[in-house]
């Protein structure tokens, strides 16, 4: 279930007429018969999918993590397995997959459940893989301060698996290290090792 369920992309609302008239011409274009059953109603309905699926627009990624708490934890806090779905904005065709958060807690904490909306947040965009890391690991460093943060992001994306080289089933795994995680090879080791069980 998704955590962006109450938000969708006003742009797309406000240029709804706009959108469904240029997906028509697109599949005019390729071939289609715009008229025939089947596709009578898929201009509207790739619009409406289009609110959701870029629901991230217009959210402010800091934001969604709300208030942060003083507490005197200083260990390891994990949250893995976090399910997204994103769009390539190379070919605009879908990759998903899991993202795996880890920080260090130095005086501020956040609720667990708002680390899952920040990566809503994140990949309901046109995007990559190495930005969706790079931004989910900058965004707790600079709002929590923590001793270290660390993201692992596992993805498959259908502009490998479908078409291109044609290689379902191959994944791609990215990175980020801020903070103490980056000296601390034993800090790693643990966080990787508990995403693994």
């Amino acid at each position: 279930m998704s955590g962006l369920k109450d938000y969708t992309n006003k742009h797309v609302g406000e240029n709804r007429a706009q959108i469904e008239h240029h997906i028509r011409e697109i599949l005019k274009l390729v071939g289609e018969d715009v008229e025939r059953e089947g596709l009578i109603e898929t201009p509207a309905r790739v619009t409406r999918m289009y609110e959701e699926i870029f629901g991230g627009y217009g959210i402010d990624p800091v934001e969604v993590l709300g208030v942060t708490f003083e507490e005197n934890h200083q260990e390891l806090v994990i949250v893995k397995d976090i399910v997204y779905y994103s769009q390539c904005e190379h070919h605009m065709a879908p990759f998903f997959g899991k993202v795996h958060i880890g920080y260090i807690p130095s005086g501020q904490i956040v609720g667990l459940s708002k680390l899952a909306r920040l990566v809503e947040v994140v990949t309901r965009r046109l995007q990559v893989q190495e930005r969706i890391t790079s931004q989910i690991a900058d965004i707790l460093d600079d709002a929590l301060k923590p001793n270290g943060v660390m993201v692992v992001v596992e993805g498959e994306h259908l502009c490998m698996c479908s078409r291109g080289v044609k290689k379902p089933g191959s994944k791609t795994i990215t990175s980020a290290v801020r903070g103490s995680f980056r000296s601390h090879a034993a800090s790693r080791a643990e966080f990787l090792s508990l995403i693994k069980e």
